[in-house]
């Protein structure tokens, strides 16, 4: 009895030590390159998104087939608070695709998301969001470009994984252990926080560090809440099929100015955010495919994806509405 009591309590100790976290790249703008010609201006293939459908019967076919976008580098957006949006301000702000030198020690010859900031020279505090030109969508399929430059979704994506892996969306996470991201400081002095965005629609904001740093550095955000010990963990059971697994997007990146701080320009890039995390659930083989059978999850995840695309095609209308009535300088 003895024996089974220490070798159970040498279990015990080596299961606590063991790790629970996964690691996954939540973002990684090397990935992000326009490499899709064949659209005006070039977009990102893997995340190029046709709305033209949410636009109407008035269009022409050539019209409708101007109408997709991506998350290519060249279109994220940069949204000062209310009180810094003047126009000059938001005019001076933007970001770009920014090729790494080949002769640079990290990340030579990729390319990175470059940030530009112009926040006012007055004293008080400020930020400014850098989100995507759309909310990604967490259950999107993956698509493939036909000849014609139509997109047609993949059949045998299960559960809509377009953005995942590297793109913006990673699935079956529980807990957050930490985030951490890859940035290039210039010595401002400005606080950076990258903000989340849950399976419920809610966020959090997670303030990473600042700026007061020179090249390329790797910041990261510890969980001052994450339960290390299996002893000290609430242990439970949760049901399995049909119960969807938990997930984190991007929802924005945020640099933050204080009212001490100078204004002006404001210079940074950003090649990467990670995210270590526990499993939501475990990946278990079951003996009956039960979504097969009964196509649940199927059936919420596409309420889901319909929802998130109505919203993208209705604000990527407008937008392709106001471009097509601003002047055209004709030099």
């Amino acid at each position: 009895m003895k024996r089974f009591f220490i070798l159970l309590t040498t279990v015990f100790f080596f299961i606590s030590a063991i790790s629970f976290a996964e690691e996954a790249v939540l973002i990684d703008f090397s990935k992000l390159a326009a490499d899709y010609p064949e659209q005006d201006p070039k977009e990102n293939a893997r995340t190029l998104v046709d709305y033209s459908d949410k636009a109407g019967t008035s269009y022409s076919d050539a019209e409708k087939a101007e109408m997709k976008t991506s998350i290519a580098l060249n279109n994220w957006d940069v949204v000062l608070a209310s009180s810094s949006r003047r126009v000059i301000n938001q005019a001076l702000s933007m970001t770009k695709e920014v090729p790494v030198i080949a002769e640079a020690k990290k990340y030579a010859g990729e390319k990175v998301i470059g940030i530009r900031i112009h926040f006012p020279d007055e004293s008080f505090n400020s930020w400014a969001l850098i989100k995507p030109p759309f909310e990604i969508p967490a259950y999107m399929k993956k698509t493939n470009i036909e000849g014609d430059g139509k997109l047609v979704e993949d059949e045998t994506d299960r559960y809509g994984s377009k953005f995942i892996d590297g793109y913006g969306v990673v699935k079956n996470v529980g807990v957050i252990k930490s985030l951490s991201m890859n940035v290039y400081g210039s010595n401002f002095p400005n606080g950076l926080e990258v903000i989340l965005k849950d399976q419920n629609n809610e966020e959090k904001a997670i303030f990473m560090d600042y700026l007061n740093f020179e090249g390329w550095r790797t910041i990261t955000w510890k969980n001052p809440n994450y339960i290390t010990e299996v002893r000290n963990r609430d242990v439970y059971q949760t049901p399995l099929y049909p119960k969807a697994t938990p997930m984190v997007k991007l929802a924005g990146v945020r640099i933050l100015k204080d009212a001490s701080q100078e204004g002006g320009d404001i210079i940074t890039y950003i090649k990467d955010i990670s995210v270590v995390y526990d499993k939501a659930v475990l990946t278990i083989e079951r003996d009956v495919d039960e979504e097969a059978i009964w196509g649940i999850l199927k059936e919420r995840e596409e309420s889901r994806r319909t929802a998130e695309f109505e919203r993208l095609g209705q604000q990527q209308v407008l937008r392709y509405l106001e471009q097509k009535k601003m002047h055209v300088d004709e030099g």
